[in-house]
């Protein structure tokens, strides 16, 4: 049951910044369908229903060996538009106000489409997004899978369209492919003034020194995932004196591990960590931001405050500037003060 001061209502209209959203991660099962039937493509499934019973898991591995076969349906820059203005309508009615989304091109690169023709497709979506009073950066992730000379090669491309993405991220399996096999490519990042984050997933082999590597060798600006950081005191209070941001994905933790997460995320926000709610891959883990926050509420009974606090950690976190952060923060005080059931 959800706590009484805790609603639906009240949890969808506060005002939210997402900054862990897969943009492919986002494809339903819908739209899967109409585009592989507009682009003539088989995928082995002719109606929605098929297409939903394949999005099943029980591990990293697992959910993206179905998550990149996905990709395919993905040919033209008007799908990767139509794709993220799905997730961006389905943003406006969750009332994320600024979003930082994830793109990975070297899953598309691999398939023969351009990377002018992905870029494009989601920036025009960005642009778009304006129209739903949405504010949308594009984050673009390194595949920790694939070579390093891979990220090299798209991190080359990308200077063609800088002032279109805000950061550089890395994602993917982290079996035996740690933050430092990416130092040159997040140093070579850094100095074209990109933001960084990296993915510590939840749960893996040599998780507390992946998340060393990433905070005290990469000096990521933020960490994705990462609540396996609770092993490690010290870390915590470093992370908690440097503010640096936890973004933290619920209903994925429990698709691949069983578990939530919801008890480190909430002892790591009571410990002062700028950690926030975000849906990962909400077309496969069967939710959006809102549906996290509730699904974290309704196992643990969240106060009304502890909600609040991750949605400001959402902006305060996010890679805008102090005014903008400062307009959002009141827009959820304005919210909260003047909200009625």
């Amino acid at each position: 049951m959800l706590s009484k001061t805790i609603t639906t209502k009240f949890v969808y209209g506060l005002p939210k910044a997402e900054l862990h959203v897969h943009l492919e991660g986002t494809l339903e099962p819908e739209l899967k369908l109409a585009l592989s039937q507009k682009n003539h493509i088989d995928i082995g499934q002719t109606n929605v229903e098929d297409i939903r019973k394949t999005y099943k898991f029980n591990s990293l591995p697992s959910f993206l060996a179905v998550y990149y076969s996905s990709m395919m349906v993905l040919q033209t820059e008007d799908d990767f538009y139509q794709l993220a203005m799905e997730y961006l309508k389905h943003a406006k009615e969750n009332n994320v106000r600024h979003v930082e989304m994830f793109f990975d091109p070297q899953g598309h690169l691999a398939r023969g489409i351009n990377f002018d023709t992905v870029i494009n497709g989601y920036y025009r979506a960005c642009q778009d997004a304006k129209a739903l009073n949405i504010d949308a950066q594009l984050i673009m992730c390194f595949l920790r899978d694939m070579p390093a000379q891979s990220a090299n090669e798209i991190l080359l491309m990308a200077q063609h369209h800088r002032e279109k993405i805000i950061g550089i991220g890395l994602d993917s399996d982290e079996h035996h492919n740690p933050p430092l096999k990416f130092a040159y490519q997040f140093a070579n990042a850094t100095s074209q003034g990109y933001r960084t984050t990296m993915h510590a997933d939840i749960d893996q082999v040599n998780s507390i020194e992946h998340i060393k590597q990433a905070l005290e060798i990469i000096n990521v600006n933020r960490l994705d995932h990462g609540t396996n950081i609770v092993e490690n005191p010290d870390l915590v209070r470093w992370v908690a004196q440097t503010q640096i941001g936890l973004t933290t994905c619920p209903l994925s933790n429990k698709f691949i591990s069983d578990d939530s997460k919801g008890k480190e995320i909430l002892d790591l926000l009571d410990q002062g960590i700028k950690i926030s709610i975000n849906s990962d891959d909400p077309a496969y883990f069967g939710g959006y931001i809102s549906d996290n926050y509730l699904a974290l509420n309704t196992e643990f009974e969240v106060s009304k405050e502890d909600i609040i606090k991750l949605a400001k950690n959402s902006f305060e976190t996010s890679w805008i500037s102090p005014v903008q952060k400062q307009i959002y923060l009141n827009e959820i005080d304005n919210y909260v003060n003047n909200y009625e059931e």
